[in-house]
């Protein structure tokens, strides 16, 4: 004989599947990390010189590979600096 098991309230069904598959998802992601970069990264650090731009920067040092925006977004991130903020004699730090 089987026993038959009946849902009662939804809403609560739910909630507990939900609460379940992040307790999982939690405990996979300390047994098997999850790594953004496989590989090294090098970076090149550069004086920042009068008339030098972001933009300018990122297609001369930035990694050839990748598009210029995403080279800018990353020497932002990584420097904490932007367009407005970068200043003459200042020295970034350029992932190749």
């Amino acid at each position: 004989m089987r026993k038959t098991y009946r849902i009662k309230n939804k809403f609560r069904f739910t909630v507990f599947v939900a609460v379940m598959v992040l307790i999982i998802s939690v405990l996979m992601g300390m047994i098997v990390p999850v790594r953004a970069h496989a590989g090294n990264i090098r970076y090149i650090e550069v004086k920042v010189c009068g008339g030098d731009t972001l933009w300018g920067l990122a297609q001369q040092y930035g990694d050839p590979d990748k598009d210029v925006r995403e080279n800018i977004y990353d020497i932002c991130r990584i420097n904490n600096v932007s367009a407005e903020t970068l200043r003459v004699g200042d020295s970034i730090l350029i992932p190749q």
